[in-house]
C-alpha cells in the first residue's frame, strides 16, 4: 500500500483505521463529489423549469460544460463504491461482507426514500403542487442502495464472476432498447420492474415516486467496480500504468463507437446546422437515464486515467480532494439541504416570499434565478460553509472505529 498523504499533521492512512483506503480512490471520489454540488447548484439556482439543459439544440458553451462535467459523478461514484467495497474483503469474511453490504444498501434506499427526497422539496407530507402527493425522487443514492443489495447476494460467486457480469451487464444492456424502449421524458409506469431499464412514474398510496436512475446498468457498474478492486492492490507502478491504458482504451472505443453510430447509444448524433460546434455537443450528448455503454466509456474512461495520475498530485488541493471524498455520504445529504435553503434566501432577496421555494425547483416562481457566474459562486460558497464540517466528520472517522460510522 502506498505511503498516505497528510491533512494536518494527521497521516490519513497511517492513522486511519480503516486501511483499506487508498488516498487517490479518495482524491476522485472528493473531486466527483464537489463536482456533482455544481449540478445541483444549477438546479436550484439556474434557469427555472429547465431539466436537461443539453436538450436545447443553441446551448451556450459555459452550460454546456457545467451540466457535462457533471456526468461523471455518478458512474465514478457508484464504481469506487464497488471497488472499497471490493478492498474490504481482505478485512471482513465472505459472509461478514455480504452483511454489511446488504444492511448498507437498505439504509441508503431508506435515506433517499426519508431524508435526500425530502432535502429536494421541503415537503415531507405532501407536495401541494403535485396534487398533495409526498413527492419521491429515486435517484443515485437509490441506485447505489439496490446495487449493494444485489451485490451483497453475488459477492459469494467471487471477484472474477462479479467482474465479468459486470461488464457484461455494462456492454450488453443495450441490447434491450429494441425490446425494452427507453423513455426520454418521464411516463407513468404499472410496476416497478418496468423501471429496471427505463425512467418512469410509479404511485403507491400517498407517494408519487419519480424513477430517474433505472438501476440495471448501476449493478452492472458496482460489479464491475467490486471486480477490478485487485488492480488497487498492485504495486503503484504496474497499477497507474494499468488504469491509464484502460481509462485510453475506453475513450477509444468510446470514439469509434460513437462515430460509427452502430450500438451502445440510443441517442444518434448527426449533422447539426447551426455548426461544428453544435455537431461536436450532439456527438458528446450520450445518453444518462440509464446510462448507455457509451457513457460509461467516456464517463469511466477518464477517471480511470484520472486515479493513475493521482499519485503524482501533492499539496493542499490533493489533500482537500482527499478530505471530501472520505465522507461521500454526509456530503451530499447536507450539501443538498444547504442548496435548498441558501435558494430559499436568494428568493427572498429577490422579492419572492419564503414558501414560494418550500417546494421541488420545477415549482420555482417565474422570475427567480440566475446566470452562470452566480452558480459557481453560490457553488464555492457551499464548498466554504461545508468545508469545515466535512474535515472535522473526516477526523472522527480516521480516528474512530464506531460501527455506525461506516454507514455515514
Amino acid at each position: 500500500m502506498q505511503e498516505g498523504v497528510d491533512i494536518g499533521n494527521i497521516n490519513i492512512q497511517t492513522a486511519d483505521a480503516r486501511s483499506y483506503r487508498l488516498s487517490n480512490i479518495d482524491m476522485v471520489r472528493g473531486l466527483v463529489i464537489i463536482i456533482m454540488a455544481i449540478d445541483h447548484v444549477r438546479d436550484f439556482f439556474y434557469m427555472v423549469g429547465v431539466q436537461d439543459p443539453m436538450e436545447q439544440p443553441d446551448i451556450s458553451v459555459g452550460i454546456y460544460f457545467m451540466r457535462w462535467i457533471t456526468h461523471f459523478c455518478a458512474p465514478v461514484f457508484v464504481l469506487l463504491a464497488g471497488t472499497s467495497i471490493g478492498l474490504m474483503s481482505a478485512r471482513k469474511t465472505q459472509y461478514e461482507l455480504a452483511a454489511f453490504v446488504f444492511k448498507r444498501g437498505i439504509w441508503l434506499m431508506f435515506l433517499e426514500f426519508f431524508v435526500v427526497s425530502t432535502a429536494f422539496s421541503f415537503t415531507p407530507f405532501g407536495e401541494p403542487l403535485a396534487g398533495g402527493t409526498i413527492s419521491v425522487a429515486l435517484q443515485v443514492i437509490w441506485a447505489l442502495g439496490v446495487s449493494m443489495v444485489v451485490l451483497s447476494g453475488v459477492l459469494f460467486l467471487g471477484a472474477r464472476i462479479c467482474l465479468f457480469l459486470g461488464a457484461v451487464i455494462i456492454a450488453g444492456h443495450n441490447l434491450l432498447d429494441a425490446i425494452w424502449p427507453l423513455t426520454t421524458q418521464m411516463a407513468e409506469i404499472t410496476s416497478l420492474g418496468a423501471a429496471i431499464h427505463s425512467m418512469g412514474i410509479y404511485e403507491i398510496g400517498p407517494y408519487l415516486l419519480f424513477i430517474t436512475y433505472p438501476v440495471l446498468p448501476w449493478i452492472g457498474v458496482i460489479l464491475f467496480g467490486y471486480g477490478i478492486a485487485y488492480i488497487f492492490e498492485k504495486e503503484a507502478i504496474s497499477r497507474d500504468k494499468l488504469l491509464i491504458k484502460s481509462g485510453l482504451i475506453s475513450i477509444a472505443v468510446f470514439i469509434i463507437l460513437r462515430f460509427l453510430d452502430i450500438y451502445g447509444e440510443p441517442n444518434s448524433w448527426e449533422n447539426q446546422q447551426l455548426g461544428l460546434l453544435a455537431t461536436f455537443f450532439d456527438f458528446m450528448n450520450v445518453s444518462k437515464y440509464p446510462p448507455s455503454f457509451l457513457f460509461l466509456l467516456v464517463t469511466l474512461g477518464p477517471m480511470a486515467i484520472l486515479c493513475g495520475l493521482a499519485d503524482k498530485w501533492t499539496g493542499w488541493l490533493k489533500d482537500t480532494l482527499v478530505m471530501f471524498g472520505r465522507v461521500p455520504l454526509a456530503f451530499y445529504v447536507v450539501h443538498l439541504y444547504l442548496i435548498h435553503l441558501l435558494s430559499i434566501l436568494f428568493g427572498m432577496m429577490q422579492g419572492f416570499e419564503a414558501h414560494e421555494m418550500v417546494h421541488f425547483f420545477v415549482f420555482y416562481p417565474e422570475g427567480y434565478g440566475t446566470g452562470l457566474t452566480g452558480v459557481y459562486l453560490v457553488w464555492i460558497l457551499v464548498l466554504v460553509l461545508l468545508y469545515p464540517f466535512c474535515k472535522w466528520f473526516a477526523g472522527v472517522k480516521r480516528t474512530r472505529k464506531d460501527w455506525w460510522l461506516s454507514y455515514l
